[in-house]
């Protein structure tokens, strides 16, 4: 299932957070990341669970146990020093992606689920859950991938905060998605349903893997404090 659109038709206010927040990642991606060849940077300011459990910043070549080159070596990757604390890397991450598609599935759907949301909660009280849903999801991810050194980065643990937060404000609102290679509507319910059943199954058949690839922990820790979060961010605002 692949979600292109949903109602807008009670949206009062312009989204000027959630567009934002999307310019952010695309300017980032475009003009530090090089389109996701600028190694350097990638590597300076996405999460290292490792760096964030000890506290240490690794600005030196490591190795990833369990992965091996065509070769049959170790593979390395090329840590570089962080300027700063690492525990700000839960933050700069948030904004910085591997790939084109990698942007454009989360852009879509932060374009999709995060207008409703900042119109109902309001401009500044969207802005902070957000960035909070995405420390959560790092921090998820570190939990359960404490001694990894591959990088982490991506805007899928803060969005999925905005799933969550979105199913429970509106679980009815009408979704426009592909499913099975037709065009329909559902309800948030069920295609936000969906997904997290997904990242629940993925996240249990990727268990014990040696950190890497999709971040599901994330997205879960995300979502769930999404769901946990919004009422409290919503406050008076019913």
């Amino acid at each position: 299932m692949f979600p292109i659109g949903d109602d807008n038709s009670d949206r009062k206010s312009i989204p000027v957070v959630n567009i934002t927040f999307i310019i952010i990642n695309i300017l980032v991606f475009v003009f530090f990341q090089g389109l996701g060849s600028n190694d350097k940077f990638t590597y300076a300011f996405s999460t290292v669970p490792r760096e964030i459990t000890t506290g240490k910043d690794l600005d030196k070549p490591q190795p990833i146990p369990g992965y091996v080159d065509e070769n049959g070596r170790t593979i390395v990757i090329d840590l570089q020093p962080t300027p700063g604390s690492v525990y700000l890397t839960l933050l700069t991450s948030m904004f910085m992606h591997g790939s084109i598609m990698h942007i454009f599935g989360n852009m879509l759907f932060l374009w999709i689920f995060g207008d409703n949301l900042e119109d109902k909660i309001g401009k500044l009280r969207y802005a902070a859950f957000y960035i909070v849903c995405g420390i959560v999801a790092g921090l998820s991810h570190v939990l359960l991938n404490a001694d990894s050194v591959i990088p982490s980065l991506g805007a899928s643990g803060a969005i999925s905060g905005v799933l969550g937060g979105y199913l429970l404000l509106f679980p009815h609102r009408r979704v426009t998605v592909i499913m099975f290679n037709f065009l329909t509507q559902t309800s948030a319910l069920v295609a936000i349903g969906i997904w997290f059943v997904f990242q629940l199954i993925e996240g249990y058949a990727n268990r014990g893997a040696a950190g890497g690839g999709v971040a599901y922990a994330a997205h879960i820790g995300g979502f769930l404090a999404g769901l946990i979060l919004i009422k409290l961010f919503a406050i008076g605002k019913d």
